[in-house]
């Protein structure tokens, strides 16, 4: 009886626990196709980098409003002097970055819920923000209100892969990629329009488009014009605008020279032109989430990272690893569950003449504590076991083992007797007989058979010769004559010619002494006929 009394007090309290305890409220719905066109439509035509800083903006409200209210008191202030400005102010960079732009903290600060219902649809739905946006800009194409002019630059593209999962309330994807860049980088134009007029007429009759045109209290002048668009005064800008969008992947990124040169007190550590940008929850300043999966996803990055560089100076290469991994199975696939249930034969494959850039976003994502994690957990008492396990005996065994009597018996029996054979064999009689069977007495013959007198008749004509050839033309007068003028034109030539020899070329050993020591013999080798002087006076 006291169990059955005891049992029923239990459960009498937990009913009352359970009554007691805060019934946890649903997550709303996801913002579908009508809502995001209807929030997206006032800023749809701004130029890329000034949207993609709205909508990183947007997920900062209160930062949002207190940015309009010191905008309002500070007017005077445009472009990168208003940003130097609020350096000093908590607010993220994305909100300080749009003091520069009073126009668009003007509009922002009309309607404070649609702000945060901006930047609630950016971080829980960011593919569909920008398939919104590239809906409404081919509708203000369409109608005719969207074109290069003096303000801006407009280009279209081949469109986006088209998504892996298509939810029923998201917009399409767009099969064209239409840009907008400022004409002039440094003079930047802030469109104002009615989207009603801008885009046509609407097709969300239940979800009327927001207008917020300029309030008067601002001072910017502007009226109602008969122009779809109007563009006001352009704001001159150097590094205020350092915002990008990748329409391809869906996501917007940071130019890292242009922010780190504005954010002086918030520099981006990175190597990389661009990074992605993430949400800092450490920002939101106490504004709730709207729905429990960006919740907890903010929840799990602000326990994980405690600061706003902490954050972004890390969280690149996990930013460029999943972008990476975007391409192939679609952004919106990122989530865990939807990856159960992928139909992966659907998933793109790389070609290999395709873009590289993903491999090179896989490079820079590499996330090197996995690798360094990896070497620590090498078990090397194993590495050690398997060492120590090697059996040294069997090697000393096979060594020892070794027959070394085998390898001195095979040289040992080398056969050397042929070897002493072939020398023993040589017959040396045979070369004596050889030299003894010269016969001498044939060598005598021959060299007694000379005929010296032969020999001496020889030299003895040759003498002959030679001396009848030192006489030819003794007896001739008029051979001698010119043989004397020949003799006594050289010596003129040679005294003609001395002086200039002796200034221009080297002197022989010994000067002007060896010269006069030479001249006999010179004169001397001088051909004379035979018996000198004498014997011409008799020739004459």
């Amino acid at each position: 009886m006291h169990s059955i009394l005891r049992g029923v007090a239990a459960l009498f309290a937990a009913v009352l626990l359970l009554l007691a305890a805060p019934a946890r409220a649903a997550d709303p719905p996801t913002f579908n196709a009508e809502q995001l066109d209807q929030m997206l439509a006032p800023i749809a035509l701004f130029p890329d980098a000034l949207l993609s800083q709205v909508l990183m903006a947007s997920t900062y409200p209160k930062d949002v409003a207190e940015a309009a209210g010191w905008a309002f008191a500070n007017r005077s202030l445009k472009g990168d002097d208003a940003v130097r400005a609020v350096q000093d102010k908590p607010w993220d960079p994305s909100v300080q970055s749009l003091v520069a732009f009073p126009q668009v903290l003007a509009m922002l600060d009309e309607k404070p819920e649609w702000v945060q219902d901006l930047g609630d649809a950016f971080l829980a739905q960011p593919e569909d923000v920008m398939d919104s946006v590239q809906l409404l800009r081919a509708k203000a194409k369409g109608a005719g209100n969207l074109s290069s002019n003096e303000q801006q630059i407009v280009s279209f593209e081949a469109g986006a892969p088209a998504r892996q999962t298509v939810v029923a309330t998201a917009p399409s994807s767009p099969t064209q990629i239409i840009t907008i860049a400022p004409a002039n980088p440094q003079v930047i134009f802030v469109p104002i329009y009615n989207p009603v007029h801008v885009f046509g007429p609407w097709w969300h009759p239940l979800f009327p488009p927001f207008f917020f045109p300029p309030p008067v209290r601002w001072g910017f002048g502007w009226s109602p014009v008969s122009t779809a668009i109007w563009w006001g005064v352009g704001i001159g800008v150097t590094y205020a605008l350092w915002g990008g969008v990748d329409w391809r992947r869906r996501n917007v990124n940071i130019n890292v020279n242009q922010w780190n040169n504005i954010n002086v007190n918030n520099r981006i550590n990175s190597n990389n032109r661009n990074v992605n940008w993430n949400h800092n929850p450490g920002n939101r300043r106490g504004v709730p989430y709207r729905d429990a999966s960006t919740r907890d996803r903010m929840q799990d990055r602000l326990g994980d990272r405690g600061g706003r560089q902490e954050y972004r100076g890390r969280e690149d290469q996990r930013a460029q690893a999943r972008a990476a991994l975007s391409d192939r199975v679609g952004a919106e696939n990122l989530d865990r569950e939807a990856l159960r249930n992928i139909d992966r034969s659907q998933i793109p494959q790389r070609t290999p003449g395709g873009d590289r850039t993903p491999a090179g976003d896989r490079a820079a994502a590499i996330d090197r504590s996995q690798a360094r994690d990896r070497v620590g957990s090498i078990d090397r008492s194993q590495v050690q076991e398997r060492a120590g396990n090697i059996d040294r005996s069997q090697v000393r065994d096979r060594a020892s083992n070794i027959d070394r009597s085998q390898v001195q018996d095979r040289a040992g029996n080398i056969d050397r007797s042929p070897a002493r054979d072939r020398a023993n064999n040589v017959n040396r009689s045979q070369v004596q007989d050889r030299a003894g069977s010269i016969e001498r007495s044939r060598v005598q013959d021959r060299a007694s058979n000379i005929d010296r007198s032969q020999a001496q008749n020889r030299s003895e004509s040759a003498a002959r010769t030679n001396r009848d050839n030192a006489l030819r033309g003794a007896n001739d007068g008029r051979q001698t004559q010119q043989q004397i003028d020949r003799g006594r034109a050289s010596q003129a030539a040679q005294r003609h010619n001395a002086p200039q020899r002796q200034s221009n070329v080297s002197r022989p050993a010994g000067g002007a002494a060896g010269q006069r020591h030479n001249a006999p013999q010179r004169q001397a080798n001088v051909s004379r006929p035979a018996g000198g002087a004498a014997a011409q006076r008799r020739n004459q």
